[in-house]
Parts: C-alpha cells; sequence; structure tokens
C-alpha cells in the first residue's frame, strides 16, 4: 500500500512512527483490526498484553520513563472500561498517554450496537482531550494534535476514538506530519526576578519538588542551589526520584508515610517554592500543611489541585526553570537544614528487628530493605502499586536519578508488574525491581505472562500477609475487633511465577533474601521471590 492510497489505520501506525513511538502495548480487538494490519510491517514494537488495564499501565509507565506519550490500543466497550483505570491515574499523576480505542462502525451509533458506549461521556470528565476520528483524511492530525496535548503543560491523558469502519477507508493521499516542537519552557525574567525578591523576604524557605519532565542534570541543579543558600527540598508524594537523595539539602518526600519532621518543617515555613507540582491534599496532609504560607508555583500549565495560597505562579518547566534559577545569593539557617537533613537520615535509614532469622515463619521487610539499599545498582528503577507495602520502598530505597520511580501517585492498585514490565523493555539490561503486596499483585500479576513473552526480566517481591492491610489498618481505628472483606485466599506465588515460564522462589527469612534476590537476578527471568509476612505486621511509623 503506497502512502497515495494507505489506509487511514496505516496513517495512524506511520504518523506514529513519525512520532518516535517504539512501541504501543495493546489488548486486540476486531474494532482496530486496520491498525494492528499497520503494524505488521512496521518498526514499532506491538506488545500485546493480558488485560487492557495491565496495557494501560504498560503505556503510562513508557510515558513517564521517556518523557513521550505512551500509547495503548484497545476495544471498545469492555476493552474501554477495563483501561479506563490508566487514564485516571495518567490524570491525577500528570503523565502523558494516548489511548486509542476501536469503536463500532459509524452507521450504528445510537442504536445500542454490540459493545456501544459514549466515549465522550465516560473519558470526557478524566482525560485532557477526547477526540473520534471520523474523517480518515485527518488521521495523521489527530494522532498529531493528540500526542502534543498528552506532553504539553500539564501532561496528562489524550483518548482517541477509532471507529471500525472509518480506519479502513483510505486517507486520500494524506502523509505524516512533522511532531509539535519540543524543548524546555523557561520562566520569564521578571518571574525569576520576583521569586528573587520573596526569597530576600523569607526566613524559612522550603522547596517542594514532583511532576515529570525532570533530569538528572536539572535535579542537582537544584538541588544544588538550595544547599549553597541552606534551603531544604523536599519532594512531593511519589515523585521523590526528581532530586538525588544524597544532596545535603534533600530532606524527604511528603504525602502518606512522610516522616513527622518532615511535616512540621513544612508546616513551620514562611516561604513554599512548588517546583513541577500543586500543594495537593495529599502532600499537605489533607490541605491542613501550609496553606497560608507564601506560595510559589513553578509549572508549564495550571496547577490543578492547589489547595491554599497561591501568590505567584511561573510558567516553566523543571528544565527551564533549573536553567534560570536566581543567583544564589542568600543565605539562611544552615543549623536549620543540618537538622532537617539528619532526621531524613534517621528516618530513612532501616533499622532491622534482630538478626533477620526466621520468626514463626514471617520476614522482616526492614530487613529486606537493608539488604536490598546495598544491592541495588544508582539507576535501578523500582515500581510498586498502592497498599502498605508501598511504605517500606518508599521510606527506605533511595533515589539518585529521575526515571527510577514508576508508581500511581493516584493510589491505583495494581500498576507495579505493568510498570516493571514496561521499565524493562523501555531499559533493557537495567535492573527492575517490583514491591508489591498480595492483593497489588494478583490485579495485574497475569502480566508475568506478558514479561516471559518479551523477554522483559525484573524481580517482583510479593509481600504476602494475606489482607489487604492498609484497609485492615483503617478497620481497626475506626471498627477495632470487627475485621470485614478485608481478607485475602492466595497462592503459591512463586509457583505461579514458575508455571508463567518465570523464576519463581519462597523466602523464609530476611536472612535468606540477598542470596535468593541475587539468584533471581541472575536468571535474567522475571522473577517473583514469595515473601510471608506477620498479617498483624504495620507499617513503620512516621515519627522514626
Amino acid at each position: 500500500m503506497t502512502s497515495t492510497d494507505r489506509s487511514a489505520g496505516h496513517l495512524i501506525v506511520a504518523q506514529l512512527e513519525h512520532e518516535g513511538v517504539e512501541r504501543v502495548y495493546c489488548v486486540p480487538g476486531e474494532s482496530y483490526l486496520d491498525v494492528l494490519d499497520g503494524l505488521h510491517d512496521s518498526p514499532i514494537d506491538d506488545v500485546v498484553t493480558r488485560h487492557e488495564g495491565g496495557a494501560g499501565f504498560m503505556a503510562l509507565a513508557e510515558g513517564r520513563l521517556t518523557g513521550r506519550p505512551g500509547v495503548a490500543l484497545v476495544t471498545r466497550g469492555p476493552g474501554a472500561a477495563n483501561a479506563f483505570i490508566a487514564v485516571h491515574t495518567a490524570h491525577q499523576d500528570a503523565t502523558p498517554l494516548v489511548l486509542m480505542v476501536g469503536l463500532i462502525p459509524v452507521p450504528d451509533r445510537g442504536r445500542e450496537a454490540f459493545q456501544e458506549f459514549d466515549l465522550t461521556a465516560w473519558f470526557g470528565s478524566t482525560a485532557k482531550h477526547v477526540v473520534t476520528l471520523d474523517d480518515p483524511a485527518s488521521a495523521a492530525r489527530v494522532v498529531a494534535e493528540s500526542m502534543r496535548i498528552a506532553r504539553s503543560g500539564r501532561p496528562g491523558p489524550v483518548v482517541i476514538g477509532l471507529p471500525e469502519d472509518v480506519i479502513r477507508l483510505s486517507a486520500g493521499g494524506a502523509d505524516v506530519l512533522d511532531p509539535a516542537p519540543g524543548g524546555p519552557v523557561e520562566p520569564s525574567a521578571a518571574a525569576v526576578a520576583a521569586l528573587d525578591g520573596r526569597l530576600a523576604r523569607a526566613e524559612r524557605p522550603i522547596v517542594v519538588v514532583g511532576g515529570e519532565g525532570w533530569t538528572a542534570e536539572s535535579g542537582r541543579a537544584l538541588v544544588d542551589w538550595a544547599t549553597t543558600q541552606h534551603i531544604p527540598v523536599a519532594a512531593d508524594f511519589r515523585a521523590w526520584d526528581a532530586v538525588p537523595h544524597d544532596a545535603a539539602a534533600y530532606v524527604g518526600a511528603l504525602g502518606y508515610g512522610r516522616a513527622d519532621a518532615l511535616a512540621a518543617l513544612l508546616g513551620d515555613a514562611d516561604l513554599v517554592l512548588l517546583v513541577g507540582c500543586p500543594r495537593t491534599d495529599v502532600l499537605s496532609d489533607g490541605y491542613r500543611l501550609s496553606q497560608q504560607a507564601e506560595t510559589v508555583v513553578v509549572m508549564p500549565g495550571a496547577p490543578l489541585g492547589h489547595s491554599g495560597r497561591l501568590d505567584q505562579l511561573v510558567s516553566a518547566d523543571p528544565v527551564g526553570f533549573a536553567a534560570a534559577l536566581p543567583e544564589p545569593r542568600h543565605r539562611f539557617d544552615a543549623a536549620r537544614l543540618r537538622a532537617a537533613r539528619a532526621a531524613h537520615e534517621r528516618f530513612s535509614t532501616p533499622a532491622p528487628a534482630g538478626d533477620g532469622a526466621a520468626d514463626d515463619d514471617y520476614v522482616d521487610l526492614t530487613a529486606v530493605m537493608a539488604v536490598l539499599r546495598g544491592e541495588l545498582t544508582e539507576d535501578a528503577i523500582i515500581t510498586f502499586g498502592a497498599g502498605n507495602h508501598a511504605i517500606w520502598p518508599s521510606r527506605y530505597l533511595p533515589h539518585r536519578v529521575p526515571g527510577t520511580l514508576l508508581s500511581p501517585r493516584n493510589g491505583a492498585m495494581g500498576m507495579g508488574i505493568p510498570a516493571a514490565v514496561a521499565a524493562a523493555l523501555v531499559n533493557p539490561g537495567r535492573e527492575v525491581v517490583s514491591v508489591a503486596g498480595d492483593g497489588c499483585f494478583l490485579m495485574n500479576g497475569q502480566e508475568i505472562a506478558t514479561a516471559v513473552g518479551y523477554g522483559a526480566a525484573f524481580v517482583a517481591i510479593v509481600v504476602d500477609n494475606g489482607v489487604f492491610a492498609t484497609i485492615r489498618e483503617h478497620q481497626e481505628h475506626h471498627y477495632p475487633g470487627r475485621p470485614s472483606g478485608t481478607h485475602l485466599t492466595n497462592p503459591d506465588f512463586a509457583a505461579l511465577a514458575r508455571s508463567f515460564g518465570g523464576f519463581g522462589a519462597t523466602v523464609a527469612s530476611a536472612g535468606e533474601f540477598r542470596e535468593a534476590y541475587r539468584a533471581a537476578r541472575a536468571s535474567g527471568l522475571p522473577a517473583v521471590l514469595h515473601l510471608r509476612q506477620d498479617p498483624a505486621a504495620r507499617a513503620p511509623r512516621t515519627d522514626g
């Protein structure tokens, strides 16, 4: 098929190639067969997943790792419903994602046809943009605009509807379009001067970093600037890979599981500089912390979800802002920064109980984290979903470069394993570790099959305590002695991994973990280490 007579479906694939897309994630459907046919001869890898939620989470992870919107393809009705979780996650996480959804033929609309649904009604309140391709000649334009919208301003998800009859039609000679130009968004000189004036008047400033778009250079530049002036740098919830944790100015992460000392530091600040993120409910402990402090937000788009005072909005992304920082001419309380840094180091250093030996066949996760800190490479990618299991890697595993944390900021369970698959595909040969709760793992654990099929090697550490532990803790607080609806019946997770063709081992004690982890890595396979944990075990205390 030549460029003059190719179908809209084939032109969609050609535009994705032109955008630099290297892989797409899908569950196939008859509603977008022509796009699948276009992928047959394309250099784009078509990663076939086992569930649309898995496909969406993999595309989300790819977007976070590359800065280019990840692309997922699903079919109409049930397929779109299964992928909705990734759209909501991309929306609340501000991550670039393009979801393509096959639709019923145009003549069948409004007749309650098989798997019919209203694309805009479903996704319109969550996606940045929803569009249906009704003109085959517009296929390249729709894709190009969707990719631009997904990554520009505040990044987020875009949903494209593909009617199965339209994508089979000739695109009428239409050709691919050049991608929209990108590059850092730098702040104006006036905005930088105004920020400098605010710093001159402040006594207890704090910087909070978050969002997407960080590079190793921009993260290091910001913490070096802050260190020179003795300004503490904290991180937003699950965005703490933005800056290196070994920097003297880094004082820890806010949000769920944060240290009490860090919350107090934010609450006492008289100037809050938020770079890449707004002050949301999670960051501020439910709209409580620093609501009335003088506040500057640096973002390339609208600060969706910001709460409390906002004195200055600087239109810039992290890279552009880091390149235009005001001269570091102010000096604040060095003792305040030293105390905050020391508190963070105490809080983030594992202190295992006992010697790591078996204790009623349960594994001390704090001891496991102590081992991992010594085993992980500097650029290892860590993934996890949502649940109590996430508290341990959040607190104890350091990050030194951006793109080393893949976890849902909206608290979606089931992301950890698909994210690990995508991370291993995007960065072959790089160390990837997923820490998974038993409940979280089984929401998308079937994607181990995808990992085996595509040679995506990583190590999943499955924490098996037989309960939805986060909810159980809430129950015990509000309804003591009355657990309800939180128990789990689990398989042998190691045997499950082996049944897929991966590596699987059961770890009976923390003392066995190092050897088991090294064996899992050496296998070169998707690997699962099954760790049993006491159902009564609690996440580490926030007061250290």
